[in-house]
């Protein structure tokens, strides 16, 4: 009964320690036929045995410990090369574990696939962190890294950066790049830095084979990136998102109202001034105006926008939202680029004129939208849950645990492979 709850294989139970406000200890031993000797395949002797302490899954809302003898062999021939050796099972645990084999999985899919805080875990094994954490990255690595159809074909990738630290006395900023499949909305990989380096790095290493499947890559205006894409996928039909365009044409909106404020007014805006009283209005949309806010919104620019530089702006970051409204990729390639020219013209304010020169640089991605629907709004998503993962661990200053992490939560591995896996 005791080796039925134990649930280990080929184990016999030899003793229970029921120590007071303790973890419970299970004593076992290895049954079975004995294994020859792995020199010359004669039956060998015991030696000695040594006892081996493991972490194991709590019983009965109790933590528990596996106290392990492990057997020690000599082999009985003389002129062997083994001299002796320890009776191992990985289905009991792995060698430099201080899990049990099935505690280390469990704590894998609790803090890799559930989500849960490492220290939670380890709280309810009745260990350290570093346990939790280190069985976490040796098992989840393993899963990740060496699962060949993990990542699979991709039709459709999408870079994004994100924040995975800040370091020194200065705090200063260490940036990730995602790699994401945005056509299933699925995290293939991250790398350091935001920069052409990492990404290109990544996808050299898929192979050309590889890389001719991709036929669209998005991206968020991103000079880097978009080396990225001219260098290693240049027959891909590279994107721009249309969030980050509508979001820079309202950036410009918001700096020409500033600026506006302060030529007119002589100091930033205050809760009193026509301008600053209007910064919610300018960058709702067009039709979501109702008529009363349309009233206002004129009203109020007629008071704090003598030159007609915010209004204009106004009108500009409409028209920026209208290229989205063409069904043609071929029209819609036209109207930006008209539209970049006509932004550039000196009778605009300075940021009509930046905005123009924008759209005339990242004309044929902006038109290309239009073709494929595709944005970077799973790679965003993505980030998202990033994100969560660094909330529930509050913050990580290590890569390789940070990627890990990452990968188990949100870039959905193969789950079933989990207890197949050899850990690294």
């Amino acid at each position: 009964m005791c080796e039925l709850l134990v649930g280990l294989p080929e184990v016999t139970v030899l003793g229970i320690d029921d120590i007071s406000d303790g973890p419970l200890i299970v004593e076992v031993e290895q049954a079975g036929p004995r294994p020859p000797c792995l020199g010359c395949g004669q039956l060998p002797q015991v030696k000695d045995r040594e006892t081996v302490e493991l972490i194991d899954l709590p019983y009965a809302g109790r933590t528990s410990r596996l106290r392990w003898r492990k057997v020690r062999f000599v082999c009985r021939n003389g002129q062997c090369d083994m001299i002796s050796w320890t009776w191992d099972d990985t289905r009991i645990g792995f060698p430099r574990q201080a899990l049990t084999d099935r505690a280390a999985r469990w704590v894998t899919v609790q803090v890799g696939r559930c989500g849960r805080s490492v220290s939670e875990v380890a709280g309810e094994l009745g260990c350290s962190w570093h346990t939790v954490n280190d069985a976490v990255i040796s098992y989840g690595q393993a899963l990740v890294d060496d699962d060949p159809n993990r990542i699979g074909t991709v039709t459709a990738l999408g870079l994004d950066e994100a924040l995975f630290c800040r370091l020194g006395p200065f705090r200063r900023q260490h940036w990730s790049t995602s790699i994401v499949d945005v056509a299933n909305g699925r995290l293939l990989d991250v790398v350091e830095g935001r920069t052409a380096a990492g990404p290109s790095s990544w996808l050299a290493a898929r192979g050309p084979a590889w890389r001719a499947n991709i036929a669209w890559a998005t991206l968020d205006l991103s000079g880097p990136y978009k080396t990225v894409f001219d260098t290693m996928l240049p027959d891909a039909v590279q994107i721009a998102d249309p969030f980050h365009l509508i979001r820079l044409a309202n950036q410009k909106l918001d700096e020409c109202r500033r600026r506006v404020q302060n030529a007119t007014l002589g100091h930033r805006g205050r809760k009193s001034d026509p301008l600053y009283r209007a910064r919610r209005l300018l960058t709702k949309a067009d039709e979501r105006l109702q008529e009363s806010g349309r009233t206002k919104l004129l009203g109020l620019l007629e008071a704090g926008d003598p030159d007609r530089e915010v209004r204009d702006t106004w009108h500009a970051k409409e028209l920026v939202r209208s290229i989205y409204d063409h069904t043609d990729a071929n029209v819609a390639l036209d109207f930006v680029t008209r539209l970049g020219v006509d932004f550039q013209d000196p009778a605009y304010p300075i940021e009509i004129n930046s905005l123009g020169r924008t759209l005339t640089r990242w004309r044929h991605q902006i038109a290309a939208w239009h073709a494929a629907h595709h944005t970077n709004g799973p790679t965003e998503a993505a980030n998202n849950l990033l994100k969560r993962v660094k909330r529930v661990a509050f913050g990580f200053t290590n890569f390789h645990s940070y990627r890990i992490r990452v990968l188990l939560y949100a870039g959905r591995p193969n789950w079933k492979l989990l207890p197949t896996v050899t850990p690294r």
